[in-house]
């Protein structure tokens, strides 16, 4: 893992290195076909690290919580729009999250609205982004927006049942504003359903399970 990490982190460098390699290799000492495999390495190397790019590397410190190693990473992209499709809806997502982290919302909102008109092979990528939409959206006090965020991001899934419990209480909360109460009670029994664990989401769910326990029909 660690040798594959090094390869991703310095393939530019490897790649021209290769490649440099390669042509004094074939002006002054032999024919094509000898150095043929430094000429496919380069090659290999080159369209890998501007198609795919090094999102590779973001995981570890993310996991550890490392941001600015996660900043400096991203930084490295320097043409983002050569990255394929998943990879640069990936991108801007990490991006749209880095911004929330600052308290950026209104670069968050515009990156994660990239990162959805890009779209994403992985459902659940894209479904975490239209649930951060949707309640930003809500934040805003862009009621019907984030409604269409929210059921949106339902309908092609949720990676996690702490993500899914939100985004159905953002709905209940949504209904009741409307006094749809039938509607605002069904979702939130699928907010309670989703067993949640973060203490946030729980305490919001006792709370409006008080308020709501009190709305007829």
């Amino acid at each position: 893992m660690k040798f594959y990490n090094f390869l991703i982190r310095y393939r530019l460098s490897l790649s021209c290195l290769a490649l440099i390699l390669g042509i004094l290799l074939n002006v002054f000492y032999t024919s094509f076909w000898p150095v043929f495999p430094l000429y496919l390495i380069s090659v290999i190397g080159l369209v890998s690290h501007f198609l795919i790019g090094p999102l590779r590397l973001i995981q570890e410190p993310m996991e550890k919580g490392q941001v600015e190693e996660v900043q400096k990473i991203l930084k490295s992209i320097k043409y983002p729009g050569l990255l394929i499709k998943p990879v640069r809806a990936t991108y801007y997502t990490i991006l749209g999250n880095m911004s929330m982290l600052n308290q950026d919302f209104a670069t968050a909102e515009k990156h994660l609205k990239k990162s959805s008109s890009i779209g994403s092979s992985i459902a659940e990528t894209d479904g975490a982004n239209k649930l951060q939409l949707g309640m930003m959206a809500i934040q805003k006090g862009n009621i019907r927006e984030g409604e269409s965020y929210l059921k949106h991001a339902l309908r092609i899934g949720i990676p996690d049942k702490e993500s899914e419990s939100m985004a159905h209480l953002g709905l209940c909360q949504i209904y009741i504003q409307r006094r749809e109460y039938k509607a605002a009670k069904m979702f939130f029994r699928k907010a309670k359903d989703c067993k949640p664990k973060t203490k946030q989401l729980v305490d919001q769910i006792n709370e409006m399970n008080k308020y709501i326990s009190r709305i007829p029909g």
